[in-house]
């Protein structure tokens, strides 16, 4: 099983963990770059892990290439996020010829939800 290899992904340092066929779990370990000035782990952050989540639902070809892209994309901010790690568990909606449907939940290292993400995806 491939997982998408890019260099933003690995900058940020991600960890995957494939929970089924339609259900994938990436995590993050939380550094001082990614608090913003409130104190609170930044939105972009964020959004950025619930993306590349759903985007690993359907996996990356034999050499890591992404098999789909991010049509649209909304997160909802449920409570601050604070602390060590982040954890984006992913969910297959819709798995369409051409279309991806995906939601997708964002916890903190309490098991607390943080954000809520929902996205839709073109093959490629």
């Amino acid at each position: 099983m491939m997982w998408i290899q890019q260099p933003f992904d690995e900058f940020l340092g991600y960890t995957y963990n494939r929970l089924s066929d339609g259900e994938v779990e990436v995590g993050l370990e939380v550094k001082d770059l990614y608090v913003n000035s409130a104190g609170v782990i930044h939105g972009g952050i964020i959004s950025s892990l619930a993306d590349v989540a759903m985007s690993n639902l359907v996996p990356a070809d034999e050499n890591g290439v992404q098999q789909m892209v991010t049509v649209d994309l909304n997160v909802s901010f449920l409570r601050a996020a604070r602390g060590q790690s982040l954890r984006a568990v992913a969910k297959l909606e819709k798995d369409g010829r051409t279309l991806v449907h995906a939601i997708c939940t964002v916890y903190d290292e309490q098991d607390r939800p943080v954000a809520s993400a929902k996205g839709i995806f073109c093959r490629i």
